[in-house]
């Protein structure tokens, strides 16, 4: 299912067709990708069956969210390539049982697609969404020293509001935030 297009992406859910489960795993499995997530178990991928295990993680985590929320695979609409990950998704809080009020966006690209823009667009169209619907704002939390994906963040014209550790089992990091345009 298409979530949200843009000028130059299509955001849709991740599917299990051999393509999806090959990029997932071939994203998943990086060290370079997955040393920058959070509190991530079972990364990196080791197993291409691995995939699928986590497109199911995806599908129950967002089984109740009306589409609202989700994890959803970018895919370039020039191409037919999927670029990586976007998400938009309540944040767990420091117990990691409990969801919070909070709403986070993420990005995980394969190296392929870095220095494109395709995670400043695909994130912009999920804030977009995510206001039009009426929320009042939204995190994105980063590894200390991803500069790649705070100068996102600058991109998105998210506000650094320091080093924090309200969410992932009480994890150091980076905070951003943008508030609704009317909020």
């Amino acid at each position: 299912m298409t979530v949200v297009t843009t000028e130059r992406l299509i955001l849709r859910d991740w599917t299990d067709d051999p393509a999806d489960l090959a990029r997932i795993y071939d994203i998943y499995s990086r060290p370079d990708i997955t040393r920058w997530l959070a509190v991530s178990p079972g990364l990196p991928m080791t197993d291409p069956a691995q995939a699928a295990e986590r497109l199911q993680i995806w599908r129950d985590r967002h089984a109740a969210d009306d589409g609202r929320y989700g994890t959803w695979a970018i895919e370039v609409r020039e191409t037919g390539q999927v670029a990586g990950t976007v998400l938009l998704k309540p944040l767990p809080g420091i117990d990691e049982a409990v969801l919070t009020e909070h709403i986070e966006t993420g990005w995980h690209l394969h190296p392929d697609s870095w220095g494109h823009g395709y995670a400043t667009e695909a994130a912009s169209a999920l804030l977009a969404r995510e206001f039009a619907a009426g929320g009042p704002e939204v995190y994105a939390l980063v590894s200390p020293g991803n500069e790649a994906s705070m100068a996102v963040c600058r991109r998105l014209g998210m506000a650094h509001v320091g080093q924090r550790t309200d969410w992932y089992g009480g994890e150091l990091l980076e905070t951003f935030v943008l508030r609704a345009p009317d909020a």
